[in-house]
């Protein structure tokens, strides 16, 4: 089989959400997505073992992004990214809240995702669950996932497929857009802030 670098194309992985009627492109490649197209709902286990969902950030933004931690570069880069917004968003950062939601239960533990995003920045939170309820959350999101084992004799050395992108929720919870993975950050700092001001 051969792998599908979704994670390495993210034009393969729009392309692979279009389900049906074709969908207008963005210019990053990806298909833009229609609040209605989007359940912007999760109920996933936070760092520190409790539950957490879209319900615990009222009030704060959301940019939100799925991966995992054996990612080789596109989850990498997405986090440094959400960094940058963060820093470049100074005090306003403080209305923000960054999550990496993990798409490989398997092997990505609540402590293994807190040390992973506390080294792009503190405030990212990484949250993971099981695997249904890694599944629902992909689903409400449109984001498409798939294990890829490329060594039969070593079945725990695998990938996984994913779409990529960052979506972003209002203080409501509402989905507002996804932005295109390579959006810069600079783009999206600017466009939150005019979101923030207009509150």
């Amino acid at each position: 089989m051969n792998r599908r670098h979704f994670c390495l194309l993210p034009l393969l992985a729009g392309l692979s959400m279009a389900a049906g009627a074709a969908q207008p492109v963005s210019p990053h490649g990806l298909f833009d997505l229609e609040p209605r197209d989007i359940r912007p709902r999760y109920m996933l286990i936070g760092p520190q073992g409790s539950a957490v969902s879209n319900e615990d950030f009222r009030g704060r933004f959301q940019l939100i992004a799925f991966g995992y931690t054996y990612c080789p570069d596109i989850c990498p880069t997405t986090l440094v990214e959400i960094a940058d917004i963060l820093k470049l968003l100074g005090d306003d950062a403080q209305h923000l809240q960054g999550i990496f939601i993990s798409v490989d239960p398997e092997r990505d533990t609540p402590q293994s995702l807190a040390t992973y995003t506390r080294f792009f920045d503190p405030r990212i939170i990484g949250l993971t669950g099981s695997p249904a309820l890694v599944q629902a959350a992909a689903r409400n999101f449109k984001v498409r996932y798939e294990k890829v084992v490329k060594d039969a004799s070593e079945p725990k050395l695998y990938a996984v497929d994913h779409s990529a992108g960052t979506y972003l929720l209002g203080p409501e919870g509402a989905f507002i857009k996804k932005y295109g993975y390579g959006t810069p950050p600079q783009t999206i700092a600017d466009e939150l802030r005019g979101f923030m001001r207009a509150r």
